[in-house]
């Protein structure tokens, strides 16, 4: 007689009907029609849902169930999350933004008791990654090359600089609050400016951001790195997927180091001109150019359909194309009669 995980499993694999959510949708236009690549090769029939705080928000528009949501900081946003999945039957949650990742990630087992699997690292992990100083110590910790750190009110204070710096919100993301500090005058003025911030030793060399997926195991499968050519607004918009195994293994270690990971971690890393591979940073989410990845052949939203389904993805760590440009641009989301949505 077929065991209750055999019986779930053969449920999972037999079903044509999948409802999934993701929070803080904003502008991930490329990476809904990824999932929607991906279920149709599934023959999964997908229904997406979105959520922001702002009928402004560009893929809201272009989800099959769009909600509005209180703001994270409000207090409301995880009661608000678990109203929507209690009434859509909400299968998977895929969070986006850095902001949201500690308070989903604490109430992760309140979304798994409504029968919806959020898509997060452990608690621990999230925390560890957002503050950037616990990131260095960690990584310093398990021996991974990275720039030191102080926070600024231990900088201001050395004897001696070595001048450039680069300053940072110590809980920041897109680029937000970033700076190269160049004299003692700028270290003491912007480290006013930005909100808690931190410093690090300026490393020369070209940026490559690593997309490592982890499954729902935390095991590294596939690390996809692209070299950062061009940004803008903290974003990339033109990125070359660069298959080297050095970079590739720096990532493996890191998301090993981490231990508690799941669904797909992004990392930022420096290529010196000697090639040393110094991690800068470590979010715990789908990256912004993770659809260069997905288009050189490292199929994320399948692998995620598969293993939430109970099937088992075959994963080739390096079946991902090398030397794969990415070029973006923008489109337009045209919406008609909006002051009917907007209060």
């Amino acid at each position: 007689m077929p065991s209750a995980k055999a019986k779930r499993t053969r449920k999972a694999r037999s079903r044509k009907h999948f409802r999934m959510m993701f929070t803080c949708v904003g502008r991930r236009v490329e990476l809904l029609r990824a999932f929607r690549r991906a279920a149709k090769g599934l023959h999964v029939r997908l229904e997406i849902h979105g959520t922001d705080s702002s009928w402004t928000a560009p893929a809201l528009h272009l989800v099959d169930r769009p909600h509005l949501i209180p703001p994270i900081e409000s207090g409301e946003y995880v009661d608000g999350l678990l109203r929507i999945v209690r009434k859509n039957k909400i299968e998977l949650l895929i969070p986006l933004i850095d902001s949201e990742l500690i308070v989903l990630a604490d109430a992760a087992k309140r979304f798994e008791k409504e029968g919806c699997f959020a898509l997060l690292s452990s608690p621990e992990v999230v925390r560890t990654c957002r503050d950037k100083l616990q990131t260095y110590e960690a990584l310093k910790k398990a021996r991974i090359d990275t720039p030191r750190t102080w926070a600024w009110t231990e900088a201001i204070t050395r004897k001696t600089h070595k001048f450039p710096y680069f300053m940072k919100p110590r809980n920041g993301s897109a680029s937000m609050g970033n700076y190269v500090i160049r004299t003692l005058d700028e270290l003491h003025t912007f480290g006013l400016r930005v909100p808690e911030p931190i410093v690090q030793e300026f490393v020369n060399g070209a940026e490559h951001t690593l997309d490592v997926y982890t499954g729902l195991d935390g095991v590294p499968r596939c690390v996809v790195p692209r070299k950062r050519l061009e940004v803008r607004t903290g974003e990339v918009s033109k990125g070359l997927i660069v298959k080297d195994e050095a970079i590739m293994h720096v990532g493996r270690r890191v998301a090993e180091m981490l231990e508690n990971c799941r669904g797909v971690i992004t990392m930022q890393c420096i290529v010196t001109p000697k090639k040393q591979i110094r991690v800068i940073e470590i979010n715990p989410r789908f990256g912004g150019g993770v659809p260069l990845a997905i288009q050189a052949g490292a199929d994320f939203p399948r692998w995620i359909l598969m293993e939430v389904m109970g099937r088992k993805p075959r994963i080739k760590p390096d079946g991902f194309r090398d030397d794969m440009l990415m070029l973006r641009f923008d489109d337009s989301v045209f919406v008609p009669d909006i002051s009917r949505l907007m209060p």
